[in-house]
């Protein structure tokens, strides 16, 4: 049993805030994670969008593709118009030997909406988010068939966001739906950060390493701001940060005692002015090495 340390690039290019990253370009980033050793990336839209142009960029910085995200449509699309819009991301996430298709419900999220309060975020009652799990089940066991996972990406400012969300999605749906565990979204939803691994843990497929500042965390909450708000105001930092409130040691021990095999991804998203990418990232991935060796995880990169 073993585990990969990769990193999504959002430090270096944030796609939803990219003044804040407008002096750094991709290729920055795929140097600088390579060169602190991360096994993989996620991608990013600034990638190839083909696969064989995005297979070349991803050996010549030697790292491997793990994951990526998805916006779903599936509260607004058919099943069939939903597999149509995400069926060439399936089969590029297959061919490139990705270990999931890292998706969350867009069509209703406030996430990237600044003019938007995160509290005003849709919430559904249980009997809702159960029906969408049931068709969710279909799309996932129509990736699966493809040899494709989908992990299911709970997200501050979506329909999925607090533990109830987390709780109602995975007990309406099927095995084939799994969970992209994201300790960072999961504190700042108010979630159970070691409770969910209790709970969920043979639904894991993925996992996100991001930390919170709980005073700004409070502030967006208080002030009645918006998710961007917040990134912008330094609400996420990475693992290693004595800024951060996350005891990322018990989460790596609980990791370890449920058997975890996979992808640990370092996803946090500063001002670059503030947190300089190379040396945050550096930050996690050290953090990372030191809290698996004392868990017993090892770590295959």
């Amino acid at each position: 049993m073993s585990v990969k340390i990769g990193i999504s690039l959002i430090a270096w290019q944030n796609d939803d805030l990219p003044d804040l990253t407008a002096a750094f370009t991709t290729e920055q980033a795929m140097e600088d994670a390579a060169r602190i050793g991360y096994a993989g990336v996620e991608r990013g839209r600034r990638m190839p969008a083909d696969t064989d142009g995005l297979r070349a960029y991803l050996d010549r910085y030697g790292v491997a593709l793990c994951g990526g995200w998805c916006s779903g449509s599936l509260m607004t699309a058919t099943l069939e118009d939903e597999k149509a819009a995400v069926r060439r991301q399936v089969e590029q996430f297959v061919a490139l030997d990705a270990p999931c298709v890292v998706y969350a419900e867009c069509s209703n999220t406030v996430q990237g909406d600044l003019s938007t309060p995160v509290n005003a975020r849709p919430k559904l009652s249980r009997d809702e988010v159960q029906a969408y799990a049931a068709r969710l089940s279909e799309l996932a066991k129509w990736m699966a068939d493809k040899s494709m996972t989908l992990a299911y990406h709970h997200h501050m400012g979506s329909m999925i966001e607090d533990q109830d969300d987390i709780d109602w999605l995975m007990e309406g749906s099927a095995p084939e739906v799994t969970l992209l565990y994201d300790t960072g979204h999961l504190h700042f939803g108010g979630g159970d950060v070691l409770g969910t691994l209790d709970k969920w843990g043979d639904r894991v497929r993925h996992v996100h390493f991001k930390d919170v500042r709980a005073p700004v965390a409070r502030a967006v909450r208080a002030g009645n701001r918006s998710f961007l708000d917040g990134v912008r105001d330094g609400v996420f930092t990475v693992p290693g940060d004595p800024e951060g409130c996350i005891d990322f040691q018990a989460v790596t021990d609980k990791l370890k005692r449920i058997g975890y095999a996979g992808w640990i991804v370092v996803e946090a998203e500063q001002d670059p002015a503030k947190a300089p990418p190379f040396a945050y990232s550096k930050m996690g991935y050290d953090h990372i090495v030191e809290i698996c060796g004392r868990s017993g995880l090892a770590i295959d990169n």
